[in-house]
């Protein structure tokens, strides 16, 4: 029976641990640095550190709500309770993680308290590599290694943050944070904030924190406002070009008067037990070698979980949990080497071409689907419910145009399988309500973005436009 080694509690972890303990040929011995399950979604009241001196690990604050509902949060083998809302708060995740280990009796098999130190690798000519994992026993202090067939990486991607350099930023006198360390509103009450960022952490801190504040400015670079309608005390800005002791100049060369910034910034993928040996490197935020965004290409019996963003994160974490163990079992084939690197160079070659910069290659947004797909049919396993893509190109045009209270819809499927989508307890005619929010959002950005949107989208679409409208 071949030993698979598990870094890690959170749902990624506790995914693989599941799966690896469905077949007779695996098991699992899985390791987690905290006391108890749960990752990310365990919220820390700790900042920086925690009490044993480890960079605190969750990234959650005290009212975070998912932004999918529920229906297809879940794992697809196990639900949600139905008595929560849809858009359920981190506390009922945590619950469900906690249920799911009880459920598949996963607890047997984690060694809480335990922080991995060093993983190398193993070669041998007589078969595929092992690893030999360096692990401490916090309670104890004592320093032991395993040897593993096989290794999943499953440390999470939302603990380590990622800060710009802002020009002068030694000068600035007010607050600075990263969202990372965000719990509540409270100290920025009367203040006058920036939140640089306009991902989903962002604006959920922006809708937070203009509650408390004085002002505050939503700071980005995106080419275009963002479409959603705000609440009346935030307004929108270009990016930071500078710094100075009382706010920072922008680069649409406007200067805003600022007691603190909150830096929405993402986060960087690390893997500070790797030795260089196994071959994995982090170069602009892009992890490499990895066929299929999991497989480490120089040495395929190691693994990584959960490196895809913008995704409905438990399904596709489920399907690349069976897709790796598919490739230890022997039900689905690799490549060899040079034919899975020549695969991953033209993957980033074509991420290249369609304008991404090379630390967004790993995000999919709709492309997970037919990943997903791509992946439980070489794992010979049942393919996603089509309900994942309706829902989500519901509720991602919901998030867009109406984020203030896009988290108030309720979603379930009818006996026939049909969405069901409610507002304050009543039925919505989902196409006819997004058709005309869409339109009015649109029309709204049109209407005070104009000559912006007209000088990024050309002079000759510009010239189209003016004869559609008769100008």
């Amino acid at each position: 029976m071949k030993v698979v080694g598990v870094i890690g509690a959170g749902a990624a972890g506790l995914c693989a641990t599941r799966h690896i303990l469905s077949s007779e040929e695996l098991t699992p011995i899985v390791w987690e640095q905290s006391s108890q399950i749960g990752g990310t979604w365990r919220l820390s009241k700790d900042i920086g550190t925690d009490s044993r001196g480890f960079p605190v690990h969750s990234s959650m604050y005290e009212s975070l709500r998912t932004d999918l509902p529920k229906l297809i949060m879940k794992f697809p083998d196990f639900d949600f309770p139905s008595k929560v809302e849809s858009f359920v708060h981190h506390t009922a995740v945590l619950k469900y993680l906690e249920d799911y280990a009880d459920h598949f009796n996963l607890h047997p098999y984690i060694k809480l308290g335990h922080h991995v130190e060093n993983v190398s690798v193993l070669e041998s000519d007589e078969g595929p590599p092992c690893w030999a994992v360096t692990v401490k026993d916090l309670s104890t202090d004592v320093v032991s290694t395993v040897t593993c067939d096989a290794l999943l990486v499953c440390n999470g991607h939302f603990s380590t943050p990622q800060k710009p350099l802002i020009e002068g930023i030694e000068d600035f006198k007010g607050r600075q944070i990263h969202s990372h360390d965000y719990r509540e509103p409270s100290p920025y009450t009367d203040s006058r904030v920036i939140i640089l960022g306009a991902g989903a952490s962002g604006l959920d801190i922006l809708m937070e924190v203009s509650a408390v504040a004085k002002e505050v400015l939503l700071s980005h670079n995106l080419p275009v406002p963002f479409p959603s309608e705000l609440p009346p005390n935030v307004k929108q800005g270009s990016g930071i070009m500078k710094a100075s002791e009382n706010g920072f100049y922008l680069k649409d060369g406007s200067f805003q008067e600022a007691d603190c910034i909150i830096y929405c910034t993402g986060y960087k993928y690390t893997f500070p037990f790797l030795e260089d040996k196994c071959g994995i490197t982090v170069e602009n935020n892009h992890v490499k070698p990895l066929y299929k965004q999991i497989i480490n290409a120089s040495f395929p019996t190691m693994g990584f979980i959960g490196i895809p963003s913008r995704i409905i994160v438990f399904p596709l974490i489920n399907y690349q949990v069976q897709y790796f163990l598919a490739t230890l079992t022997g039900k689905t084939c690799l490549p060899r080497t040079a034919e899975m690197k020549s695969e991953i160079e033209a993957y980033a070659g074509e991420r290249k071409k369609q304008g991404w910069k090379e630390n967004q290659y790993h995000i999919l947004q709709n492309d997970q689907f037919q990943y997903m797909e791509d992946l439980a049919t070489l794992a010979g396993i049942k393919l996603p419910s089509p309900h994942l893509k309706k829902i989500w190109d519901v509720v991602i045009p919901r998030l867009l145009f109406s984020f203030p209270i896009f988290k108030t819809y309720e979603y379930s499927l009818g006996e026939d399988g049909a969405l069901v989508e409610k507002w304050e307890g009543k039925g919505v005619s989902t196409s006819w309500d997004l058709t005309i929010l869409t339109a009015k959002q649109v029309s709204r950005l049109l209407w005070y973005n104009f000559p912006k949107i007209a000088y990024i989208l050309g002079s000759s679409i510009l010239k189209k436009l003016k004869g559609f409208v008769g100008l």
